[in-house]
């Protein structure tokens, strides 16, 4: 294995228009390459050091799906459940259509939401959270926002499609999180800490915010602004993480590198962490990263996220499908997801291989780097 690759890839992203990146690699619970360049605070000179805290934003889901899919092996649902039974409020949600001079109706669906359309985001939702349902829990709550709270009016929103006959990027985990907190018995914040963070010893990684004395180690989260070709500081906050008491199941994860990888190197050993803690078995992963998608979902899928082209989605996370279609170098198989501010989470068990990469800047670039990186970590190890 070779890596000067991958390390002038990460060197060109800063030079070109991310402040700073980290990275990792894992294979057989091995580190074999780890890199950082570039600033975590621009303004005051910070650099990149190993230890900073991300907001993950939607490399949450894989955690929440993972922690949901902790149930399911534990008989507490099952997948072709009727979501209502879970959440009573979703059996009346409604269907939006619109007729031939557009002009929106609604309507019963004909079908009810399935458990398993939350996880592969085929429930008909759109990524609609900033509802006059949820501020009025938020005004309510004086802007603490339970979670169940704030799932319960997500039911208000309307659904756009059949359950099942399509696919949209959208709320379903975060309507998920909800789920779990009635099956668990507990928030999703307290089941992750029981299940999987203090198990793998994740002891920066949390939902919503991490304690004070922490905050300063959170790298600096920009944004690159097109109009002056560059990257301004933000007001380091996550716009999903509604309140103190939201567990956001599709972006409220708060982690480092090193933590996101113990749970990323577990599934690529199926389920099984180098500490020995076995969180999913090799089944219920290889479930996972099934192609879930058929039909009009694959459509969708590629219409909507036209730079996984190759890939399929299963159980909350993409899955390479067909890597001639593609332009990939990984195997059928290989999956994971990213984050709206430039985390991406690599995973292959046919390889007992993760990596796992950040920058802290929304406008991610990611239809630029996400397959670049994905090809140069292959061509590095081939060498």
């Amino acid at each position: 294995m070779n890596f000067d690759a991958l390390r002038g890839f990460q060197e060109h992203l800063v030079q070109w228009k991310v402040p700073g990146n980290d990275c990792l690699v894992r294979m057989d619970h091995n580190d074999v390459y780890r890199h950082q360049c570039g600033y975590a605070d621009m303004e005051t000179g910070r650099k990149m050091r190993g230890d900073e805290l991300y907001y993950m934003w939607s490399a949450s889901k894989l955690i929440t799906c993972t922690l949901g899919l902790i149930l399911y092996e534990r008989g507490l649902f099952h997948l072709n459940d009727p979501l209502y039974e879970y959440l009573p409020e979703y059996k009346n949600v409604l269907l939006e259509v619109q007729d031939e001079n557009g002009y929106k109706n609604y309507t019963e669906p004909k079908n009810p939401i399935l458990v398993k359309h939350l996880f592969n985001m085929s429930a008909g939702f759109a990524y609609d959270f900033f509802t006059p349902a949820v501020q009025e829990v938020k005004k309510n709550t004086g802007g603490r926002c339970p979670t169940r709270e704030v799932v319960r009016a997500l039911a208000e929103n309307p659904i756009h499609f059949e359950p099942g006959t399509g696919w949209e990027y959208s709320i379903c985990h975060d309507i998920l999180a909800g789920m779990i907190e009635v099956v668990a018995g507990m928030p999703l914040r307290q089941y992750a800490k029981k299940m999987l963070f203090d198990p793998l010893e994740m002891h920066d990684t949390c939902y919503n915010m991490p304690p004070q004395d922490k905050l300063s180690r959170m790298a600096v989260q920009y944004n690159y602004r097109d109009d002056i070709n560059k990257a301004v500081p933000t007001n380091n906050t996550c716009s999903y993480m509604l309140g103190p008491d939201f567990d956001s199941g599709g972006a409220g994860v708060v982690s480092t590198i090193d933590d996101y990888m113990t749970f990323a190197d577990a599934l690529a050993h199926y389920g099984k962490a180098k500490n020995g803690e076995h969180i999913l078995s090799e089944h219920t992963i290889r479930l996972m990263q099934t192609n879930f998608l058929t039909g009009k979902q694959q459509l969708d899928f590629n219409e909507k996220l036209y730079w996984y082209v190759g890939y399929g989605y299963g159980l909350g996370v993409r899955t390479m499908a067909d890597p001639v279609l593609g332009g990939a170098n990984s195997p059928v198989g290989e999956f994971g997801w990213g984050g709206a501010a430039g985390s991406y989470i690599l995973i292959d068990p046919s390889n007992r291989l993760a990596m796992v990469y950040a920058h802290h800047m929304l406008n991610n670039q990611e239809i630029y780097f996400h397959s670049r990186l994905r090809n140069v970590l292959y061509g590095c190890l081939g060498k």
